[in-house]
């Protein structure tokens, strides 16, 4: 489990068809290396990976070919060139963003960056399956809903219907401390919806069993109530 708050930059490079190299950059290298030990997560690009192994500037994490083909981690000349790194949460620690699992819905495509006054203005579109299906990723963007976007926690500020495409206002901080500058048009990126969202999906699309009768019920949304939400886990 993550959070979305980048702590370093890294780079990446392939050491074979499933196998990463990832080294630190910039001064944040300790905020990832100083207790990192094999076996723990960490989030490049907002995908979580596992440590195999651990050099003085950085780790090496193997991928699946279900990872390779869900994420950029299998696009990397489309993607950025640097990655967003993020070690696991720890039990007690701030949440600052939201719960980001590190696992990634589907790809997204970078249509425009403009910087305003006071935030960079990024659009994002979020082109349709091979079957002419929209992505998955798609029916969990709402307005000021949160999503992460190379695993960077965003809310978003704008999109259509049907979510296909989506903006973000991204603050100077957050800008800066991010591979966000480094994205160009066409830049592919990770996205991943909030994991709260797919589990009132799943809520509102299954039967359930009604406690009187034992007998299946389909939940709609006026049985969505603050009882029903405490009793599943949402407090």
């Amino acid at each position: 489990m993550f959070t979305g708050l980048i702590q370093a930059l890294g780079t990446i490079n392939s050491l074979g068809e499933d196998r990463f190299g990832l080294s630190c950059v910039r001064d944040t290298c300790q905020l990832i290396l100083s207790d990192l030990a094999i076996g723990d997560s960490v989030a490049v690009d907002g995908v979580c990976l596992t440590v195999e192994e651990i050099s003085p500037q950085g780790f090496v994490a193997t991928a699946s070919p279900e990872t390779l083909s869900r994420t950029t981690l299998g696009q990397r000349e489309q993607a950025a060139a640097y990655v967003n790194l993020e070690t696991s949460l720890r039990v007690g620690s701030k949440l600052g963003g939201h719960f980001v699992t590190g696992h990634i819905d589907g790809i997204g495509c970078l249509q425009e960056s403009v910087q305003t006054a006071t935030s960079w203005e990024m659009r994002f579109e979020i082109p349709a399956a091979e079957d002419g299906e929209q992505r998955q990723i798609a029916r969990y963007i709402i307005p000021k809903g949160s999503i992460a976007v190379n695993g960077v926690s965003l809310t978003v500020a704008d999109c259509d219907p049907d979510g296909s495409w989506f903006k973000v206002a991204v603050i100077p901080h957050t800008y800066a401390e991010t591979n966000l500058p480094y994205l160009q048009t066409g830049s592919l990126v990770n996205l991943e919806g909030d994991i709260l969202g797919k589990y009132v999906e799943k809520f509102l699309r299954y039967p359930a069993r009604t406690s009187e009768q034992n007998a299946p019920a389909t939940i709609g949304m006026d049985g969505i109530t603050p009882a029903f939400l405490v009793e599943h886990g949402y407090l």
